[in-house]
């Protein structure tokens, strides 16, 4: 499976992004995950093909993931984005099993399929 994202860029504190994911397969799980300098890279949402959702709790309330089926296409709406939001965000595809397993950590069943990855820099 490969991944493209797209829509990264940047903006004021309190401003908005949306970020699309592009598949070229199938799978049960996509998220988002993004690493900032300096840091491990973390889960910050993700969803299921039958809607479940997870969500990394500093992003909770600001941040909304959506999958289109039809097209593969994986969403990441952020709102009242704020500085520490500032990484590169890739998108991630697996099962659920894999991804859910260690969330919002990357563990040993770590998601085998990702996208390159998109800037998000946020200024205060």
């Amino acid at each position: 499976v490969q991944l493209v994202e797209s829509g990264g860029g940047s903006v004021q504190a309190g401003g908005s992004l949306r970020l699309s994911c592009v598949a070229s397969g199938y799978t049960s799980c996509m998220g988002w995950f993004r690493q900032a300098p300096g840091k491990e890279r973390e889960g910050v949402a993700n969803i299921g093909s039958d809607g479940s959702t997870y969500y990394t709790d500093p992003v909770k309330g600001r941040f909304t993931i959506s999958r289109d089926g039809a097209k593969n296409t994986l969403y990441l709406e952020m709102n009242s984005l704020k500085p520490e939001d500032t990484a590169m965000y890739y998108c991630a595809a697996d099962s659920c099993f894999r991804m859910r397993a260690s969330f919002p950590r990357i563990g040993t069943m770590a998601s085998r399929y990702w996208g390159q990855g998109t800037q998000v820099t946020v200024s205060s």
